[in-house]
């Protein structure tokens, strides 16, 4: 189940009001969890129960993604304010300084907290940002494919498409090296979250210009990329591990770009010893 949380931001157009969707539970210090572009919460589903087990965690539907509504007219989804939402969210339950993972676009954004000092440890996944130009053209192209044909399939089609190993496959392959255990549940979930995201466009045009380029002093962070990532080629780690030489630099065997179905157990390890 999820709550909803909001709260004020400011922004160039003064103070605006903001809405983000999380599930929370467990005890310990807190560690946030932040899906990618075009995903939902959700992603967070097979390590949630492991993790909350030795932390109190909440994992968030970033803004205009899951249930999360859009963010108000005119606000933009950069880094700075999705940044700025993030941490209103955490003064807003209470939590100071949580450990955060991310995946992808919320490895991006863990680590732009980290850079804050808005983190206690950050665990990036895939995260973007480390691109050259022809592979970030690549990816955008990929996720822009993906989110035409979810909003081109119609549901019963989907659905159809979910209840076989060779169907997960097709909708799902681009970022799961092992589509086949999610699932036809969390398929059609994530592709309907897919097709319907309001933040999509505006996310991604928002990303074209990110470079990450800058260290994260005196926060622990760990880099992991997947092994089949075919999305955010591994190579985009060496560029992370130079831009941030404290970083623990970890390969996730056999896992595509969102991990944390491929191998649950290992993503788990992973961020609690980071988070430790």
């Amino acid at each position: 189940m999820t709550a909803t949380a909001s709260f004020s931001i400011d922004t160039p157009h003064g103070p605006r009001t903001v809405s983000l969707a999380y599930r929370r539970a467990g005890a310990g210090e807190p560690l946030l969890l932040l899906h990618g572009i075009g995903h939902h919460l959700q992603a967070w589903d097979p390590v949630f129960e492991i993790l909350a087990a030795e932390r109190d965690v909440i994992a968030v539907d970033l803004p205009g993604f899951g249930v999360s509504p859009a963010l108000p007219d005119g606000v933009a989804y950069d880094l700075p304010t999705v940044v700025s939402a993030l941490h209103a969210l955490c003064g807003e339950l209470g939590v100071s300084t949580p450990h955060i993972a991310g995946n992808s676009l919320g490895g991006l954004l863990a680590l732009e907290l980290g850079r804050e000092k808005l983190a206690r440890s950050v665990t990036a996944l895939s995260p973007g940002g480390f691109w050259s130009e022809a592979e970030r053209r690549y990816a955008f192209g990929v996720l822009l494919g993906m989110r035409r044909a979810a909003r081109l399939l119609p549901v019963p089609a989907i659905e159809r498409l979910s209840r076989t190993a060779a169907g997960r496959w097709t909708l799902t392959s681009t970022i799961y090296s092992r589509p086949w255990r999610r699932s036809p549940e969390a398929v059609v979930a994530e592709t309907l979250a897919l097709r319907d995201a309001t933040g999509f466009e505006e996310t991604l045009a928002a990303g074209r210009e990110v470079r990450f380029l800058d260290d994260v002093p005196d926060v622990p962070v760990t880099v992991a990329w997947g092994t089949q990532d075919r999305l955010l080629l591994r190579r985009q780690g060496i560029r992370a591990k130079y831009a941030i030489p404290g970083a623990r630099l970890v390969r996730l065997p056999g896992c595509g770009h969102v991990p944390m179905s491929d191998d649950p157990a290992l993503v788990a390890r992973v961020i609690l010893d980071t988070s430790r």
